[in-house]
């Protein structure tokens, strides 16, 4: 059984952190805290996923922030894909291997969907590495 398994198929729901509902943010808050004991910022500050410049304004923020490191190279396992969504940057993913990720899909289910090609390929914007996975690494 993969981890991702237990990912697959939480609901949608704006402003979600929990298994009874999330949105993209939410289902990496999940993954973080369950597989890896790393609680995330929630950053609820916004009203829905339709706002999406507010979303915007908050993924800037987090990568600006010394939890998140820019990926050179290949992203690995819990890495979280960060993708453009019109003008802007408003979606993550969390990576399960270079080029598949489980995200939640707008409205519909958490899956398991490649982004090397495909629909996500050109939204890409980069990966980027919570600080304490490279501090774990290092170890």
């Amino acid at each position: 059984m993969n981890w991702t398994d237990r990912f697959i198929g939480l609901p949608h729901r704006d402003l979600g952190r929990d298994r009874s509902g999330c949105d993209c943010w939410g289902l990496a808050c999940i993954v973080y805290r369950e597989e890896l004991q790393i609680s995330l910022p929630e950053y609820l500050g916004y009203a829905s996923t339709e706002e999406r410049g507010e979303i915007s304004a908050l993924v800037a923020g987090a990568t600006a922030s010394p939890l998140w490191l820019p990926v050179e190279g290949p992203a690995t396992a819990f890495d979280i894909a960060l993708f453009r969504r019109g003008r802007l940057t408003s979606h993550v993913g969390i990576v399960v291997s270079h080029g598949l990720m489980v995200h939640m899909a707008e409205a519909d289910l958490s899956r398991l969907e490649p982004y090397s090609s495909g629909y996500w390929s050109p939204r890409l914007i980069g990966h980027y590495r919570h600080v304490d996975m490279v501090s774990r690494a290092v170890r």
